[in-house]
């Protein structure tokens, strides 16, 4: 490999992920291990995927997708980590002696997509352990003012509905987040996909399930269409990794709510809908590019 490679990381509630890119942008290492909840353990799980994917070779910059609310290397309230404030850039510094950038990790997806895609306007959904959209208007990533626009998973719609993480009720991420789905049902890490099999078989308490996931992703996807009015919503994450099994009800309940708006009917949402595809590390790529020299993503930008 190459000296001077960017590294990123994209920690997710099960998995943290880690590239290399060279000088080219190209992904030249890769590396994934599950993520040990905690400050310590995310920390020390950043490190081991960056020693994983850096050998030898130079560090130019680390960009590092989490979870959580992100200001001055901290990243504060992420649930779904076990953390309520933790300095995640300064140990990695410490030990590598590079830049260290910190970013909400479905931003710096969102950033990787708008790259690949070449496309400045697009929302990108995010359906894993948590939920949570990033935002990409005129080639640029909107983080808000104090940092939590896209947290789109702890709005709630349904005040009688299951309780959230965040101590509300009936919030998206409580009906189509992974997390919360076998909190509640009692499943392992494939709560989801098994929910999706036993409906599939007739299983009326999976079928609610089912249920609840399509509707949780088609409200996060009119809250998107509605407040930003992106040309494309993409959809990733672990749930999405079910591919047409998650498509179908999704867009069915989108056309339900449809059939009874003109106005919504109007926005044609599930045509603007797409998955993002399998296989390729969009959240670590995006984390690697996640410094000052790629902050707008200009169709065309290399």
């Amino acid at each position: 490999m190459s000296a001077g490679v960017r590294v990123g990381v994209d920690v997710g509630g099960s998995t943290t992920e880690a590239v290399a890119l060279n000088g080219a942008g190209s992904v030249i290492a890769r590396h994934e291990r599950a993520t040990i909840p905690g400050a310590a353990g995310v920390t020390g799980g950043i490190i081991a995927a960056i020693e994983a994917v850096s050998a030898d070779d130079v560090i130019s910059s680390i960009g590092i997708g989490v979870p959580g609310r992100v200001a001055d290397g901290h990243v504060h309230d992420a649930v779904n980590l076990g953390i309520s404030e933790a300095d995640l850039s300064g140990p990695v510094a410490a030990r590598f002696a590079a830049a260290v950038h910190l970013e909400n990790d479905v931003r710096a997806a969102t950033r990787g997509i708008g790259r690949q895609k070449q496309i400045a306007s697009l929302a990108y959904l995010n359906l894993g352990t948590g939920v949570a959209a990033g935002v990409l208007v005129d080639g640029r990533v909107n983080g808000g003012s104090r940092g939590v626009a896209g947290e789109i998973g702890h709005l709630s719609i349904d005040p009688a509905g299951p309780v959230c993480a965040c101590g509300q009720r009936g919030c998206i991420e409580a009906f189509a987040g992974g997390g919360a789905i076998a909190q509640r049902t009692g499943g392992g890490p494939f709560a989801v996909r098994d929910a999706f099999d036993r409906a599939d078989d007739g299983d009326p308490a999976a079928r609610e399930v089912v249920s609840g996931v399509a509707r949780g992703a088609a409200a996060a996807i009119r809250t998107l269409a509605l407040a930003v009015d992106p040309e494309r919503i993409v959809i990733g994450g672990g749930i999405a990794r079910l591919g047409d099994r998650l498509l179908a009800p999704v867009i069915g309940e989108l056309e339900r709510a449809a059939n009874g708006s003109a106005f919504l009917g109007s926005l044609r949402l599930a045509a603007r809908i797409e998955l993002l595809p399998r296989g390729v590390p969009i959240g670590a790529i995006g984390a690697a590019l996640s410094d000052a020299r790629s902050a707008a993503i200009g169709v065309g930008a290399g």
